[in-house]
């Protein structure tokens, strides 16, 4: 559980910072006209198998994020690629290890608008795009989720950081207003009649911030309520990070052995 009388530490700094204004100054790092900083392609084991696009920079610094140092500074990982590159990769990796799904993962991949979409337009109807992302910029703009409207094969997997305002800025050192972003993202994906489903990190949680988010989503619409569960998820030094911010947490799994049902 969150330990209520800890901060969170960024670079040395107690304070929350906007995680709006964070995705802007790091868009200027990772991209360059169409084209978006990536460290690497590659298949991965989850959703059943799927073509992954690990791209860098991102608006969160979540305690518990496997690719931390990539978050932190992605000026000095991997190169730059434009849209048809990137889509290009990914579909070759789908058809070649025969996946129906491919995705850009790593960090946050909303951050370049117009690159993310110029990806979507040019993989095959025949691929799912699972999009993963925190949900910060398409709850900010709600344009964004109209121009995600136009993919017929895509799904939204906004992934929620913790269960609640508190929990989310403890864990990700933005504003607590911050998660009413990611809810609101929920929200406008619906409207726009996205196909998408909420997850959430639930091993900071308490039984009365899961169960509020249970109806806090169930508001939003029925299907939200059974929310994908997140657990943590030990990579790396994550454990160690957690320890210097003074976090406890209630359940977590080492990487080899996640549960099937969170693959």
């Amino acid at each position: 559980m969150l330990n209520e009388g800890s901060s969170h530490i960024v670079n040395g700094f107690r304070s929350f910072f906007d995680p709006v204004k964070k995705a802007e100054e790091t868009a200027r790092i990772v991209c360059r006209g169409n084209q978006r900083r990536y460290y690497r392609f590659r298949p991965a084991r989850f959703y059943g198998g799927i073509g992954t696009a690990d791209c860098l920079g991102c608006c969160l610094r979540c305690l518990f994020c496997w690719s931390w140092d990539k978050v932190l500074r992605p000026d000095r990982f991997g190169a730059f690629y434009s849209p048809d590159q990137v889509a290009g990769k990914l579909t070759h990796i789908a058809y070649k290890k025969g996946f129906r799904q491919v995705r850009i993962s790593g960090n946050e991949p909303t951050l370049a608008r117009d690159h993310l979409l110029q990806v979507l337009e040019q993989i095959p109807g025949d691929i799912l795009f699972i999009l993963e992302t925190n949900g910060i910029l398409i709850g900010h703009d709600p344009t964004y989720a109209r121009d995600l409207s136009g993919f017929e094969n895509l799904h939204v997997r906004v992934s929620l950081k913790g269960a609640s305002e508190a929990e989310f800025a403890k864990l990700t050192g933005a504003e607590p207003a911050g998660f009413e972003l990611q809810i609101r993202a929920l929200e406008n994906l619906a409207r726009s009649h996205v196909t998408a489903h909420p997850a959430a990190m639930v091993s900071f949680s308490t039984r009365e911030s899961i169960k509020a988010l249970r109806k806090r989503l169930k508001e939003l619409d029925d299907n939200f309520e059974d929310f994908e569960v997140e657990e943590l998820a030990l990579y790396g030094k994550v454990e160690k990070r957690l320890m210097k911010a003074g976090l406890g947490y209630d359940k977590a799994h080492l990487p080899k052995c996640i549960p099937p049902e969170q693959v």
